[in-house]
């Protein structure tokens, strides 16, 4: 491999000395070439920060690698989303004051038609904004 793109991935030579994992490249200069290690041995997502520049003619013994970033399992994913929905609800509940209205908005705005004849467009204003107002909520923004 002997021209280098940003966010290239790569493999290490075995017999380098360098930790074995993932690499992405992520600067390139006529002389070198900077690395960040995205991945441990066995392509697992790793944030280590670890970076290490080599000589262009040292990279040549890279080999291209797959992006790590496509191999995260179902689990890990489906854990992600829990804790992100369990901050989520502990942000609004942390203000009952502020989303208990947000809350009523959406709802009103999506069965509110069969209590008062409005015209539609303020269902659909009044869902929009209790959705906006939730997500800053729940953000911690508001």
């Amino acid at each position: 491999m002997s021209s280098p793109a940003v966010y290239d991935h790569v493999f290490p030579p075995d017999d380098a000395g360098y930790p074995p994992g993932v690499y992405r490249v992520v600067g390139v200069t006529d002389g070198s070439v900077t690395l960040l290690r995205v991945a441990d041995g066995d392509g697992r997502r790793v944030a280590t920060g670890e970076t290490l520049t080599v000589e262009r003619d040292a990279f040549a013994a890279f080999t291209p690698a797959p992006n790590p970033d496509g191999s995260r399992s179902f689990e890990a994913v489906a854990d992600a989303g829990y804790w992100s929905v369990r901050a989520f609800v502990r942000q609004l509940r942390a203000r009952p004051l502020r989303s208990g209205p947000a809350i009523a908005a959406v709802l009103f705005g999506i069965g509110g038609d069969r209590f008062l004849d409005l015209p539609a467009p303020a269902f659909t204003v009044l869902v929009l904004a209790g959705s906006l107002a939730l997500a800053a909520l729940g953000s911690g923004r508001l």
